[in-house]
């Protein structure tokens, strides 16, 4: 992995980031606006004494006595100008004795000459020497004279500069604590994520007995704890797919053997024609099992294909409740299970594929004479409510286990006990053609009564056209498959 694609580069690089952008907020906040101040403050100084200055430089028997107290009092270099004409000064008085070499610039000083021009009182910056000065001019032509307070704002910048040192430093250890603080919470992040992926690798590895733990509250916590669901339902999953088939494969060796066994025995040709015709009826049933287990194969393959075809139709309900028990009577009652249709609230109509809905019918009914024991009566019921078909298989046997209701309706799932036989596959096939037909199928179960129920929309208008049809449509789904 690129050090640098890292989560802890990453953070440390979003710290760092912050870091050096919060020092900048604070620098162009601050900065600026302190060195504004500190010259500003430098000017309020001048211009306060300059005044006086001016009056008692005019009034002074001896100006030249005067120039060093002047510049003690101002803290700041005091200068003194002869006015010669308009535009001509003549520096007379000069506080900074080692100054010689610039005094030709104080003739031509832009703030001195701007308090002439307005005899009054003008302050601004200069630079002289690599050195930058607060200056205040004030000029007084009836008197002749111009005089200057300059003084240099090397303190003020030095303050200054003093702060962006400390800013620069601070910025320097803000980024390597921000440097730290990043690897180090990226590397115990780094350590769950790690613990993640390792249960990933295991779980995509088919090794479900390693629980995925995390007991944070934080979104890493929470996706521990989906990890380890998704670890408990696939080793459910894998459970139940090798049940399966351990289940498909005694189901296909079983018939298979006997009709192996079946066919030795009708070679024997002293076989009378009665017990030849049993065994061709033992081989025929035992046919019967493979076909239906190789069509719940295909059902459920073309269901995860996507490639079923369900129509779109109004239908009368009841008829097909009819056609189901006329069906499935001769096996009912070989197997000592009472089975009617009971009487509902009238006709219901429902919108759908009549064919779907017949198949759904026969794997209820069939479930129902499978999973209860001889003299359970079973009965169909078709309803009409809220705007729903219902069609209902009830039965009297000893119910569903607690917890398993919704058990029943999962591929390869069969239910414990002595009853039990099939693919596990018929209801999950039932309820996955309901819900292409935009219907659903609820068991409601306990001791004594179990009721699986398929609830279909019914049409909006309550009336069959007269072709008993409507437009294909939003239904369609592939390939058609019969049962």
């Amino acid at each position: 992995m690129n050090p640098f694609r890292s989560v802890g580069a990453v953070l440390s690089i979003a710290l760092s980031l912050v870091v050096v952008g919060a020092l900048l907020i604070v620098y162009f906040m601050v900065v600026p606006s302190l060195e504004q101040r500190l010259v500003d403050s430098r000017f309020n100084e001048l211009e306060k004494a300059a005044p006086g200055l001016a009056r008692r430089y005019q009034q002074a028997n001896v100006p030249g006595d005067f120039v060093d107290e002047a510049a003690a009092s101002a803290d700041a270099r005091f200068a003194g100008f002869d006015v010669i004409t308009d535009r001509f000064l003549s520096l007379k008085y000069d506080s900074c004795r080692t100054c010689r070499a610039d005094r030709d610039q104080l003739e031509n000083d832009p703030i001195v000459l701007r308090a002439q021009a307005t005899n009054g009182m003008e302050h601004g910056t200069v630079v002289r020497g690599n050195q930058r000065y607060a200056e205040v001019a004030v000029a007084n032509l009836s008197a002749g004279s111009v005089i200057l307070l300059s003084s240099k704002l090397s303190a003020q910048y030095q303050t200054i500069h003093a702060l962006q040192r400390r800013l620069l430093i601070a910025g320097l250890v803000g980024l390597l604590v921000a440097l730290g603080i990043g690897y180090g919470g990226a590397w115990a992040f780094a350590r769950r994520i790690k613990r993640l992926e390792r249960a990933a690798e295991r779980i995509s590895s088919g090794r479900f007995d390693e629980p995925v733990v995390d007991h944070s509250l934080d979104e890493l916590g929470e996706l521990a704890r989906v990890f380890d669901r998704m670890r408990l339902r696939l080793a459910q999953l894998d459970d139940a797919r090798r049940e399966f088939i351990a289940n498909a494969s005694h189901e296909l060796r079983t018939p298979l053997f006997s009709l192996g066994g079946f066919l030795e025995l009708m070679d024997d040709e002293d076989l009378d024609e009665e017990t030849r015709r049993e065994f061709l009826a033992a081989m025929r049933e035992q046919v019967d099992r493979l076909t239906r287990l190789a069509t719940d194969l295909l059902d459920l393959s073309r269901l995860d294909a996507g490639r079923i075809r369900v129509e779109e139709e109004v239908f009368e309900l009841e008829p097909l409740a009819y056609a189901v028990a006329e069906e499935f009577s001769p096996v009912a009652l070989a197997n000592d299970h009472p089975l009617e249709v009971a009487p509902g609230n009238g006709g219901a109509q429902a919108v759908g594929d009549p064919d779907r809905v017949l198949q759904i019918g026969r794997l209820l009914v069939e479930n129902a004479i499978v999973h209860t024991p001889p003299g359970t009566p079973v009965r169909l019921r078709v309803q009409h409510e809220d705007g729903r078909a219902i069609l209902s298989v009830e039965d009297e046997g000893p119910g569903i286990p607690a917890g398993h209701a919704e058990q029943v309706f999962e591929r390869f799932y069969r239910g414990e006990g002595g009853r039990t036989s099939g693919s596990g596959l018929g209801l999950a096939i039932a309820r996955e053609l309901a819900v292409l037909m935009g219907g659903t199928i609820e068991v409601d179960s306990k001791p004594g009564r179990t009721v699986f129920s398929l609830s279909l929309p019914a049409p909006e208008d309550g009336k069959v056209p007269e072709d008993g049809k409507r437009p294909a449509g939003k239904f369609s789904r592939g390939t058609s498959l019969s049962h």
